[in-house]
């Protein structure tokens, strides 16, 4: 069985992947990880969530994948101590340092990150000298590369399947570091190649068409991938996204976790119906990367308006009443009264006409308007708690 691994930037989004289908989720610490801008969690968060995934039977794995200068050693090994104290089922790491500590220290499982940039067997028979139990691979490979390496070993292989791609191999970029002092392999990354610019030769713009000059790739859909990926027993598929919305990962998680089981049960007909589930989420444009060939100029954003984020995502019930039909929603995007909405939640998917609308001290308002605004209204179709709300 597959695991689906989806990211958590925080415990309410650690909370909706794994009730949207996650088989385990990775998140960030306050120490060793990257994504520093990511509301990254505190060990009392950790617990939380570690207690809430294994009640779920889910798993957390915790990034501590920065690459290590001299002063960011001090602290790592009472850091993973306490990161299996509150209940961590792995941890992601670049470092050989901390992949080592990890197996002598604690008894979590020891992922390789990324980072490293594994892309062929000769890598991955290095990482199983040291014990690891797991490497991601790199989201540089084709699927003949990634099959070639399934067969050459038994260890566990973790593979990308969503989220965004990197101008560098595996997100080793100096980018950011060169242009801004923010150093990306450390949690500061500026995402330098997602600016917008203009292209000079000879003192002459040439843009060819548009306002910027972009260097940086499509975001990666593997939708069309996975049965081959299944086929070839890869043991979890990743992804990306931790800073991402809750929304975002609600939408891709149960998209992927639809794929896989009805491919696992035979049941696939159409790829665009994921694909099409998929967009109501996205804010970029996506590809299939590297996984059927090199890409070309097509897996690009050479002058192209990146796509906006989604507002079609309005709310999320908090509570539903069977017996008065009343539903509580928290307000995250505006909405009015008499929308015709679309119920997206773990268990069900459905469309509803909503009549009027009440704020908390049951007045009739004519919009939702305020940020995470409580409101309610009636409807006859039971909701569940933390079913989504958007606009059809």
């Amino acid at each position: 069985m597959v695991e689906l691994l989806a990211p958590a930037g925080d415990l309410e989004k650690l909370k909706i992947a794994i009730l949207y289908g996650a088989d385990a989720v990775f998140i960030g610490g306050l120490k060793f990880s990257l994504r520093s801008r990511a509301s990254n969690f505190t060990l009392e968060d950790i617990k939380e969530g570690c207690a809430f995934a294994h009640r779920h039977h889910a798993k957390v794995h915790v990034t501590c994948n920065i690459v290590m200068h001299e002063p960011d050693i001090e602290g790592i090994i009472e850091y993973l101590k306490a990161l299996e104290e509150a209940g961590v089922d792995c941890i992601i790491a670049s470092s050989l340092s901390i992949l080592k500590l990890v197996k002598l220290y604690t008894k979590m499982e020891a992922h390789v990150s990324t980072q490293t940039s594994t892309l062929n067997q000769e890598a991955i028979r290095f990482f199983e000298e040291y014990h690891v139990d797991r490497v991601v691979l790199g989201r540089e490979l084709s699927l003949e590369e990634i099959d070639c390496i399934r067969k050459s070993t038994k260890i566990d292989l973790e593979v990308f399947i969503h989220g965004g791609m990197c101008a560098s191999y595996s997100g080793r970029c100096m980018l950011s570091n060169n242009m801004t002092n923010r150093d990306a392999n450390r949690g500061g990354c500026a995402h330098s190649c997602r600016w917008n610019y203009s292209l000079y030769e000879d003192g002459i713009k040439i843009n060819p068409t548009g306002d910027y000059f972009a260097m940086s790739s499509k975001d990666l859909c593997a939708v069309e991938a996975i049965p081959q990926l299944i086929k070839m027993g890869i043991n979890s598929f990743k992804i990306e996204g931790r800073m991402k919305s809750l929304h975002y990962i609600a939408t891709i998680v149960k998209a992927y976790r639809t794929l896989i089981d009805d491919v696992e049960h035979h049941k696939v007909k159409d790829f665009d119906i994921y694909k099409n589930r998929i967009a109501k989420a996205e804010n970029r444009l996506t590809s299939t990367g590297f996984l059927f060939g090199l890409p070309t100029i097509s897996e690009q954003l050479y002058d192209l308006n990146l796509t906006l984020p989604s507002k079609d995502f309005v709310g999320i019930v908090v509570e539903y009443d069977s017996k008065t039909k009343k539903a509580t929603i928290e307000q995250r995007n505006y909405f009015v009264p008499f929308s015709s909405l679309e119920v997206f939640g773990p268990n069900h998917t459905a469309e509803i006409k909503i009549q009027d609308l009440y704020d908390l001290d049951g007045c009739s308002i004519d919009a939702a308007r305020h940020p995470r605004q409580i409101v309610y209204f009636y409807t006859d179709f039971p909701l569940e708690k933390q079913d989504l709300l958007r606009l059809k």
